[in-house]
């Protein structure tokens, strides 16, 4: 199947879901309220429609696609199935760079959350690069973004202790635990200015990462610019997960799925897996979000704890499945 095919039936798919996340919700909405959303944005039924539904699903969107932008990246540059924000790292890294700014008094100053989550991402990122260019195991970077993963999450604990505000400290843990539930048109537009740079250096790198799937050797031998092609990818994709971070906080495993949906379709290729990789991720999150909101529980599930309960098996099939081949 061609990406342009791949991509117009998720693209079909999104705007299904888009249009379902406008009408479910905690509140049932009946046709004429629905009429009068539309004729009236600043009534009640409008004020639900446009200013808590219409951005709420818009983010999942745009943090979705963010996610699953990253994570197909992430595992072309890696050259590991198993590569994702989440699961290496990177978005632990985000969270502690954003909780650091929460917790030192300095969140309400405009894009200071969102430049730390995005230098935290990109270090995180610049680490699993060096190590993996130096062992390449698989096993082997995967044991080292658990590692990484863990001493960002110890450090986010140590902030929540030495932390003098238990206001402060709730505030990055409801964070933390992933959600878009009261976001805004102004984190929809800041998340999709972020990934909008990213998705045009995720273009310039697709061609190169397909030549460095046959290895460094071979890539080398067709003239592609390693270097510059590892550096504008790490930065891609560390801008979109920082980006999703800073906007929806920690959401596990989308990254991770996304690309495994879509890869057989495009025949595995690493450079046409990313634009539809994104698309799926935002649908992914969309859809995800409208479940937590129709969800019958006396309070609305996070996000994050939503992905996690869904994704951490389909990752357990995922590396069994890789851990037969590195047998082989």
């Amino acid at each position: 199947m061609s990406t342009a095919r791949i991509s117009l039936l998720l693209g079909g798919a999104l705007v299904i879901a888009l249009i379902a996340g406008l009408l479910g919700g905690e509140v049932l909405l009946s046709g004429a309220q629905y009429a009068a959303a539309l004729r009236d944005p600043a009534s009640g039924p409008g004020q639900i429609l446009w200013q808590v539904r219409a951005p709420r699903s818009l983010c999942a969107l745009v943090v979705g696609a963010a996610l699953g932008l990253s994570g197909a990246l992430m595992q072309g540059l890696l050259r590991n199935p198993l590569a994702e924000p989440g699961v290496l790292g990177v978005s632990a890294t985000a969270s502690l760079g954003g909780a650091l700014v929460l917790v030192a008094g300095a969140g309400l100053v405009p894009g200071a959350v969102e430049l730390a989550a995005m230098a935290g991402a990109g270090l995180g990122a610049a680490a699993l690069v060096a190590f993996a260019a130096r062992i390449r195991a698989p096993e082997a970077l995967i044991l080292f973004g658990v590692a990484l993963s863990s001493f960002a999450g110890a450090a986010t604990a140590l902030i929540f202790n030495l932390s003098p505000s238990p206001i402060a400290t709730a505030e990055v843990m409801g964070w933390l635990l992933g959600s878009v539930q009261n976001r805004g048109w102004g984190d929809v537009l800041w998340v999709a200015l972020a990934l909008a740079p990213a998705s045009l250096l995720a273009v310039w790198s697709a061609p190169g990462l397909k030549g460095l799937s046959l290895g460094d050797e071979t890539a080398r031998t067709l003239g592609l610019p390693l270097d510059r092609l590892r550096l504008f990818a790490l930065i891609a994709a560390s801008v979109a997960a920082g980006a999703a971070v800073a906007a929806a906080g920690v959401i596990g495993f989308v990254g991770l799925v996304a690309p495994h949906l879509v890869r057989a379709a495009v025949r595995a290729d690493p450079g046409r897996v990313l634009m539809p990789s994104a698309l799926a991720g935002g649908l992914i999150l969309v859809v995800a979000d409208l479940l937590t909101r129709v969800t019958p529980t006396d309070q609305e599930l996070k996000l994050g704890v939503f992905t996690a309960l869904v994704g951490a098996p389909l990752f357990a099939l995922i590396a069994w499945r890789a851990a037969r081949a590195w047998r082989v």
